[in-house]
Parts: C-alpha cells; sequence; structure tokens
C-alpha cells in the first residue's frame, strides 16, 4: 500500500534504522561464532539467540506498521526497472528478516538446543528432534546469511544511486531527520 505521504511515519522510521543496527550486528556476530573455537563462542551464541528472536518481534511490529501505514508513493519517473526492484526488495529483506530467525529457532529445536531469552526463559521448540533437518536448516542459515549481507550491500547501493545519482528525495523518506532543503526536495520531486 502506498500513501501520499512523502515520509515514512516516526515509528517506523525508528524500526528500520533500530533493525539496522540490529540485523548488522546479527550477522558479525554470526560472522564471528562460525570462525572461531575460543570461549567467546558461547558469549556470541548467547547474543545471537535473543537477538534473533528480538529482530524477528521487530519485524513483526514493523509489518504490522507497513500495512496500517502503508509507504510513500516513489517518484512519477521512475524507471519500471527500478520501481520493480525497490518493491521486490521489500519482500526479500521481509522474507529474511522474518525466515532467518524462524530458521535459526527450528535448527535450534531439532538439535535439541534450548532458545534462552534470558535468565530461565526458553522458548519452545518448533519442529522435531531431527540431526538431518538440524543440518538442512543450519546450511539454509548459513547460506541465507551470505544473501542477507549481499541483499543489504544491494540497498545501500540502491540508496546511494538514489541520492547521490538520482537526487529524487527516496533517502529522504526514511533518514532518521531531514533538514529544509531535502524536505523542499521531496515536495520538488512529487
Amino acid at each position: 500500500m502506498t500513501t501520499s505521504r512523502k515520509r515514512f511515519t516516526a515509528p517506523q522510521r525508528l524500526l528500520h534504522w533500530l533493525m539496522a543496527i540490529c540485523i548488522l550486528s546479527m550477522l558479525f556476530i554470526g560472522v564471528g561464532m562460525v570462525s572461531t573455537v575460543s570461549t567467546k563462542y558461547l558469549t556470541l551464541v548467547q547474543i545471537h539467540k535473543p537477538l534473533g528472536i528480538a529482530i524477528l518481534i521487530l519485524v513483526l511490529i514493523r509489518l504490522t506498521l507497513r500495512i496500517i501505514y502503508g509507504a510513500p508513493k516513489l517518484p512519477a519517473d521512475l524507471p519500471e526497472p527500478l520501481r520493480l526492484a525497490a518493491v521486490s526488495s521489500q519482500y526479500i529483506f521481509y522474507l529474511l528478516m522474518i525466515g532467518m530467525p524462524l530458521i535459526g529457532w527450528a535448527m535450534l529445536s531439532a538439535a535439541e538446543y534450548p532458545v534462552v531469552l534470558f535468565g530461565s526463559v526458553h522458548l519452545p521448540s518448533i519442529v522435531p528432534v531431527s540431526p538431518g533437518l538440524h543440518t538442512l536448516l543450519w546450511r539454509a542459515h548459513h547460506y541465507l546469511a551470505f544473501a542477507f549481507f549481499g541483499v543489504i550491500l544491494a540497498h545501500i547501493a540502491g540508496i546511494l544511486f538514489h541520492k547521490l545519482v538520482r537526487n529524487d528525495g527516496i533517502f529522504e523518506t526514511m533518514a532518521p531527520v531531514i533538514t529544509r532543503e531535502q524536505h523542499e526536495l521531496i515536495d520538488r520531486v512529487e
């Protein structure tokens, strides 16, 4: 759903930037987890599990806000391939933001590892114990993390293209704070 608003709502922008920090942290923690055998591994795992569930909760809130408030319209002169890329990338992001934590949770469930949120608060298993399923889910989680890195890099490249080449106001729709000149740019583009 698109709206005539020129920017995402403040809660949508806050969630976007909070989740960007969480997701980048999560991806780098994941890289650290698979590349170490030191005692730091357990610390990284203890951060990775609850952060994954926090991301899942945040993305569900974000998706709800997106359904309720929609998104600003894309510029009218945006070429169709770029329009398609913008729309499809949003679907890919939501699939990854929801799928990665669920796959991680299922992977741990299949190995009968607890998902500890904090203290003695554990999440229930969501799949039966199965070494074969655990291996399959581990591989999916592992390779989707690389795909997630790729999607993030493409997203950053797209935003830089819109800001530095097209200067079409798309960056400003999600910018945390914008200047008077940027407000004028958004008004002029539409």
